[in-house]
């Protein structure tokens, strides 16, 4: 199991770095993903990632503070918002769009009210 969370911590590390050149990915979730799975997976890693320099500019205010700069949260909230409205458009069935929503009102909540800038 430790040999699974690595390999999904190195791969959301990977697309964590991605984010930060390119701006359709979300830097941030994945790089919280990250540290989830090197918590789970290896002391080492959670360790060296902790130290990193990226680790130092997008989380640890974040996870420190539970802070997050308004440019980002709207890149986030933006991101997922665009990535709920295929299925909020395709789908026919009435249930399943109102479940989207009152997730993207929940994300909106707590992105804005919970989650301080």
């Amino acid at each position: 199991m430790k040999y699974i969370f690595l390999a999904i911590g190195l791969l959301s590390l990977s697309l964590g770095c991605i984010g930060i050149v390119i701006p359709v990915l979300p830097t941030t979730p994945f790089l919280l993903l990250s540290l989830f799975c090197f918590t789970k997976s290896s002391p080492k890693f959670e360790a060296w990632f902790i130290n990193s320099n990226i680790y130092k500019k997008y989380l640890d205010d974040f996870v420190k503070n539970k802070r997050l700069p308004m440019k980002r949260k709207i890149i986030l909230v933006c991101f997922a918002t665009f990535m709920m409205m295929f299925p909020l458009i395709i789908l026919d069935s009435i249930i399943v769009k109102i479940i989207i929503v009152m997730l993207l009102i929940y994300l909106y909540y707590y992105f804005f009210i919970v989650i301080k800038s």
